[in-house]
């Protein structure tokens, strides 16, 4: 099986949030041996999560995202593409929520979209042979990275064409997100996937599901451009969220048919 290859960058800094942080880049089997070829982008939050479970939240528990699209793509279900982890910083809870709340802080969410969308896109599109185009670009994240990546994907819904939403804190200020996603017109619509585990709360779960219900009266229908997934036993931890990377992949990012 052959496998793709990890780089950092490190300390990337941004003049827009007046900070620094890692970046972390797959590059999909076969990178180096077609140097004409351009890939699909996947930009993912907590990017210290992503790879490797020495630098996890919670030691040893990673999502093994290199592994798992090395598998997906060999065995032809997923396109072969690039992965782009962001590394949070100490102001994650304000970097990835679009308001303010008494006691719990936040509302950076736009200023992070600046660092995402000028300054991280940019780069990855310089030093990487991407597919452009909302088509080839995804974003993605559990938690509050799976609220931020609704926020920015649908806000600008004209870069990007596919969002991961893994148990997103849909939660946050009394369901804002709801109110964000009624009181817009999103055109063209991205493709979402949207998944929450049975045993992160009943009241958590029943916040999703009316998330999703709001996205079908927006005009998303289930799969075809939304797919919804409530996990039996899925608990609010980096161990389950590996669990979904296979499929999330397979929605957002399926293999053409008939690819070599």
């Amino acid at each position: 099986m052959s496998s793709g290859q990890l780089r950092k960058h490190e300390r990337f800094r941004s003049r827009f949030l007046r900070n620094e942080r890692d970046l972390i880049v797959y590059t999909p089997p076969g990178y180096e041996k077609h140097p004409g070829r351009r890939f699909a982008v996947l930009y993912l939050h907590d990017g210290q999560n992503l790879f490797d479970g020495a630098t996890s939240f919670i030691p040893g528990q990673d999502w093994h995202v290199g592994q798992t699209v090395d598998e997906c793509i060999n065995a032809r279900v997923v396109e072969p593409l690039i992965v782009v982890g962001i590394y949070n910083t100490k102001s994650r809870v304000r970097e990835y929520t679009p308001t303010n709340v008494p006691k719990l802080g936040g509302g950076r969410a736009d200023r992070y979209a600046k660092f995402l969308i000028e300054e991280v896109k940019p780069f990855v599109e310089r030093e990487y042979r991407t597919l452009s185009g909302r088509r080839h670009t995804g974003i993605g994240g559990s938690s509050l990275g799976g609220l931020v990546s609704l926020y920015l994907g649908l806000k600008h819904c004209s870069i990007f064409g596919k969002i991961g939403a893994l148990s997103p804190s849909v939660w946050w200020n009394q369901l804002v997100i709801h109110r964000f996603v009624k009181s817009m017109p999103v055109e063209p619509r991205p493709r979402i996937w949207l998944d929450i585990g049975t045993r992160e709360g009943p009241r958590v779960v029943q916040e999703v599901e009316r998330f999703r219900d709001v996205l079908l009266e927006k005009g998303w229908r289930l799969e075809q451009d939304l797919h919804y997934e409530r996990v039996e036993g899925g608990e609010h931890s980096e161990a389950a969220w590996a669990q979904r990377v296979r499929p999330f992949l397979q929605f957002l990012y399926p293999a053409a048919q008939g690819a070599v």
